[in-house]
């Protein structure tokens, strides 16, 4: 038997110490009322000193849970056991002899209680349970067996077996609990080991996505900065249109790669809403204008119509209102290659309706229920022929749900679709909040000096490229040490920092560069492919004044060193006053 079976015997023992000692101070009145005599008086003194020395014998078990006992104290222990059991259970012989017929079923009721506690508290530990049971089961079958043989009433007999038949039962419901016991345990087992593995695959899958997250963005932050640079040079018609075709591919490979970063916090109930202000028009405006030109290039009408109820601003998460009605048009001008695509917007109750109608080629109605599940199409053969993940309407779907509200769909084969996203939103009242939105001014960075770190000799030479036309002096280094060791020595107005630099990375870097005189206040940009949630808490850690990631957004960038550079003049300001 293992060591934790008897520490677990102990310490059941040990709690409910108090607990027999009570039962037996209340047995010994019952026994002293029924027959007046002082031996019950002796009886439970007796059982004080048993429990003593049983308090003190396991004790041990309690103190070294984890101890592995020789074989004399385990003897000790058992030997400790009978002679409590036995003193304990000795006021049923007491009661079975000087308290008539009514001592007679106090006795029995006595003994078949000491063997149900003891069968269901010491079962752990076999040794201990048989040297428990033995002292009570020779007083519970013994005491008629003899009584029968000694006035030679047979009848006693009676009693006898029908005490036998209750141990027997007893042995099957022990067997039985342990049976029970040892599948629950074997299930909680199972469960734990399952839901380490869940936590192993979560982890892995983690690593997964902010591997390939941090491997696509970095190449695609060259393919994409590329682009834009080179649409800023003099290009020809046939070029320009050669250089959007460039950029558009990057843009949806980018969203292919959103999407799979979307989906993933989604199934880890780690997505968060914002609230904000949404003007109605401006947003749905947003979106036909992303698409407009590809619908036209299909031969397709895009329509948009408000109907004169629907509140001109609304409070919602804009951002994820913006992301749905992107998947669903991008889904219509995928399949629509003639006729209208129609936006339809009402209000009724509190929820903004927008419902997408499309003339396309529709969905067959044994494959409409399935195209809301993740990586599913409405054939085997849409991925090849359209291209997509399956994930734009599982996405939509779980974020309407998210924002308690519903995303449907009606198709007929042929004839086209309508997908309809009805939300739950507060109507506002006055002017709305307008989104700050950033604006690439010129010369806001001239004269500043930047000190950028990137790994990368090609993001390196981006950064060079996009931020020097600005007028500002950079200094570039590939890694966090060299980018401890310039701003030990010269002061900066901001500072942008990879995340994944060899000799130091961008958070250590980060940390000592607060922690130096120099540029200690000096803001830092957090510029890196590593885009999940937690690599942006991460940086949030150390303090840094703005998160971007790669691909970089030459504006976004821009304005956001502006930024970075007014606070820090700001506070050279308040401190020198």
């Amino acid at each position: 038997m293992t060591v934790t079976a008897y520490a677990m015997v102990s310490q059941v023992r040990y709690r409910e110490l108090k607990t027999r000692i009570a039962l037996a101070a209340f047995i010994g009145c019952t026994a002293l009322l029924v027959v007046h005599s002082v031996w019950p008086l002796i009886w439970f003194a007796a059982v004080l000193v048993t429990q003593a020395l049983d308090w003190a014998v396991f004790r041990r078990f309690r103190r070294e849970p984890d101890w592995e006992p020789d074989r004399p104290y385990l003897v000790l222990c058992c030997a400790t056991t009978v002679l409590s059991v036995t003193v304990y259970a000795a006021i049923s012989a007491f009661m079975w002899f000087k308290g008539g017929e009514v001592g007679q079923v106090f006795a029995m009721v006595q003994c078949a209680g000491g063997l149900l506690h003891v069968s269901l508290h010491m079962h752990h530990a076999r040794p201990l349970l048989i040297s428990a049971v033995t002292p009570h089961a020779t007083y519970f079958f013994g005491l008629p067996l003899f009584s029968a043989v000694a006035t030679q009433n047979w009848h006693a007999l009676l009693i006898a077996i029908a005490c036998l038949l209750y141990m027997s039962h007893l042995v099957v419901a022990v067997r039985q609990s342990n049976s029970t016991t040892g599948a629950l345990q074997t299930a909680r087992d199972a469960e734990q080991s399952a839901r380490r593995k869940a936590e192993v695959a979560s982890a892995a899958k983690s690593d997964f996505l902010a591997v390939v997250s941090h491997e696509i963005r970095t190449p695609m932050n060259a393919v994409i900065s590329a682009a834009n640079l080179l649409r800023r040079t003099r290009l020809d018609g046939q070029q320009r249109e050669h250089v959007s075709m460039l950029i558009d591919a990057g843009d949806v490979l980018m969203g292919l790669l959103n999407d799979v970063l979307d989906f993933s916090k989604i199934e880890a109930g780690k997505m968060e809403l914002e609230s904000a202000d949404m003007i109605v028009r401006d947003r749905l405006s947003t979106v036909v204008r992303l698409w407009e030109p590809r619908a036209l290039a299909n031969g397709v009408r895009l329509k948009v119509r408000i109907a004169p109820d629907v509140p001109s601003a609304v409070r919602t998460d804009p951002l994820r209102v913006q992301q749905i009605l992107f998947n669903l048009l991008s889904n219509a001008v995928k399949f629509t290659h003639d006729g209208e695509i129609l936006i339809a917007a009402s209000w009724a109750s509190g929820r903004l309706n927008m419902a997408v109608t499309d003339t396309g080629c529709g969905i067959p109605a044994d494959r409409l229920g399935q195209i809301f599940n993740s990586f599913e199409q409405a054939d085997v053969g849409t991925t090849r022929r359209y291209g997509g993940t399956g994930l734009g309407l599982s996405i939509s779907r779980k974020l309407a749900e998210l924002m308690g509200g519903s995303l449907t769909a009606e198709s007929t084969d042929g004839e086209g679709s309508v997908f309809t996203l009805s939300l739950p939103m507060t109507a506002i009242e006055g002017e709305a909040v307008q989104p700050v939105r950033p604006v690439e001014t010129s010369g806001s960075l001239a004269g500043r000096s930047i000190l950028a770190a990137d790994d990368h000799e090609v993001n390196r030479r981006i950064l060079q490229l996009l931020l020097e036309p600005h007028g500002c002096r950079l200094t570039l280094v590939a890694n966090g040490a060299e980018a401890l060791e310039a701003a030990s020595g010269q002061r900066f107005d901001a500072i942008l920092m990879d995340m994944q630099m060899p000799v130091m990375d961008g958070l250590e870097a980060t940390r000592r560069i607060r922690a130096g005189d120099v540029n200690g206040a000096t803001p830092v940009v957090a510029l890196t492919a590593n885009a999940l949630d937690v690599h942006r808490a991460a940086w949030d850690a150390v303090g840094v004044h703005a998160f971007l990631t790669k691909p970089i957004d030459p504006v976004l960038l821009a304005s956001t060193l502006a930024q970075a550079c007014a606070a820090k003049r700001k506070t050279a300001e308040v401190a020198v006053a």
